[in-house]
This record gives C-alpha cells, sequence and structure tokens, in this order.
C-alpha cells in the first residue's frame, strides 16, 4: 500500500524550508499520499515532480498547490531554493472561511506564476507561519495560523486569475459558480454521482450550472463529476493494492461489476489492466 503522510498529531501547519537543495536523483523517495493540503514555492532552481502520475515541472517564481488526497513524488531537484507549506482542512473551516478552496480540489498540480515584487510578501508570511507554528500555542495560535493561511491562498488566488489565459474576470459569475461547484464537488463526489445533487446543493437550476460548467471548462457536470470519480479511483489503482471490489466501494459503487464497466468506459482499460499498465506490466504496446 502507498505511504500515508500525515501532520503532527499537534500540528495545524507546518512550514518547511530548503536552502540550494539536492533532492531525488539517483533514488527518489516512492510516491505518497498527502493527508493535508500543500503548497510549494519555489525562489529558484529547477527540477521535476509527478503529481498522480503526471510530471509537473519544479520551475522558480511559482507556487504548486496540491491539494489533499493527491500522490505526489519530488522526483528531482537541483539548487532548490523553496519553502513548503502543509496544512489540514481544519484550517479552513469556520463561519468566518474566507479561503479559496477550489484552488485545492480534485487534481492537484496547479502551478501559479508569482509576480516578482510578490515574493518578498508570500515569503514573509510564510515565516509568520513557521514562527506560529514552532511557539508554543495560546488561545489565539489556531486564528492566526487561519488567517495567514487564507491571505496565502487569497494570494495565490489572486495571482492565479492574473495569469488565465483566457483573461475572463476574477468576478465572472460563471467562474465563480465553477469554483463553488468544485468545492461541493471535492466532499460529496464519493457519496453523490448525479448531476442534480449538485445543482441542488448550489441553488442553481441543472441546465444553468451545466451550461456554466461548459464555459469554463468545457465539460458539463457529470462529465466533471465522473473525472473526479474515476480520479480517484484510478488514484487507488495505480498506487494501493486494493482489490478492484474495495475501489469501488471506495468512489461509491454498490456494484464492482458495474464500476468495472464505467472506468473502461472513462478510461478506456478495464480497472487490472490499467493497474498494469500504468505499473510496467502490460505487453499491450
Amino acid at each position: 500500500m502507498i505511504s500515508l503522510d500525515r501532520l503532527g498529531t499537534d500540528a495545524g501547519v507546518q512550514v518547511a524550508w530548503f536552502e540550494r537543495a539536492r533532492l531525488g536523483a539517483p533514488r527518489p523517495r516512492a510516491p505518497h499520499r498527502h493527508d493535508y493540503h500543500e503548497l510549494i514555492w519555489v525562489r529558484e532552481g529547477r527540477g521535476r515532480q509527478s503529481i498522480d502520475g503526471a510530471p509537473v515541472p519544479v520551475q522558480p517564481g511559482t507556487v504548486t498547490v496540491i491539494g489533499r488526497g493527491a500522490v505526489h513524488v519530488f522526483e528531482q531537484a537541483d539548487e532548490l531554493t523553496a519553502a513548503v507549506l502543509r496544512f489540514g482542512d481544519e484550517l479552513l473551516l469556520g463561519d468566518s472561511r474566507v479561503a479559496p478552496g477550489w484552488l485545492l480540489a480534485g487534481r492537484g498540480g496547479r502551478t501559479v506564476p508569482v509576480p516578482p515584487g510578490e515574493a518578498g510578501t508570500l515569503e514573509a508570511a510564510l515565516r509568520a507561519l513557521a514562527a506560529e507554528a514552532e511557539r508554543p500555542p495560546d488561545p489565539r495560535t489556531a486564528d492566526l495560523e487561519r488567517h495567514l493561511v487564507a491571505a496565502v491562498l487569497l494570494w495565490v488566488e489572486r495571482w492565479y486569475d492574473a495569469a488565465r489565459t483566457e483573461r475572463r474576470e476574477a468576478d465572472d459569475a460563471e467562474v465563480q459558480l465553477h469554483r463553488r461547484f468544485a468545492e461541493r464537488l471535492e466532499h460529496d463526489f464519493r457519496t453523490h454521482h448525479d448531476a442534480a445533487h449538485y445543482a441542488d446543493a448550489l441553488a442553481v437550476p441543472p441546465a444553468a450550472l451545466s451550461r456554466a460548467l461548459s464555459e469554463v471548462t468545457g465539460r458539463s457536470t457529470k462529465e466533471l463529476v465522473t473525472d473526479r470519480v474515476m480520479l480517484e479511483a484510478a488514484r487507488l489503482l495505480r498506487f494501493t493494492d486494493a482489490s478492484v471490489g474495495e475501489v469501488a466501494h471506495a468512489v461509491g459503487f454498490a456494484d464492482p461489476l458495474y464500476f468495472s464497466r464505467a472506468f473502461k468506459r472513462h478510461a478506456g482499460v478495464a480497472p487490472m489492466a490499467y493497474r498494469a499498465r500504468v505499473r510496467g506490466k502490460s505487453m499491450d504496446p
């Protein structure tokens, strides 16, 4: 089974710093699954990492956002000067929540360019978080950590919007609806595969939701729900030894046979054939 990385039992936040580090090669760490959210700020250095089996470059002047549940490995990096921020779901909860949780939803690996003039501000916030994590906790610690994490995520969202190639306005109603949908999907995809559930949860007509999602992503509500369910199934097949029945149950299918057919429609191969292929055991070219 793939190893599961957790934060320390008493830790709400962890910040690690690297100065001109060399990571990975010739023997990178085995892929591991995150039980926390992770942001990787790279000031200098280059390399490569893998998120859910897909290559993601390590580039200077960027933040990579990796949501909870993703399977990650740093394959190689040279002369890396970087900071890694890890935090749990509890820092996104509460009535005063403002953090853009959609950034952390679904498939991880969003790489966001940080404007050169903003790097110092980002690092100051990360150092403040590191200081809070290292000091003995008091009644203000949790709120300070929550607000500092929210500030970092809001900056990342601002930079993401500034770099969007489609140049849509950040407050575009369809974009905002897509982000609300992404957050709801991350909570409900294991138990609700029907598009109507998400329209009801977001209090919009099903046709309006599907139209907005298609405009922003090019895919319908049902397609996005299926993509998220099958992403989770693919993670489990690739990175664990769970049986097909166990994988089916984990992603909300009562019937393993029905799951196998649905997975084959989505991936083009049956679950066990997919596992063999991505682990390099398939004889099919």
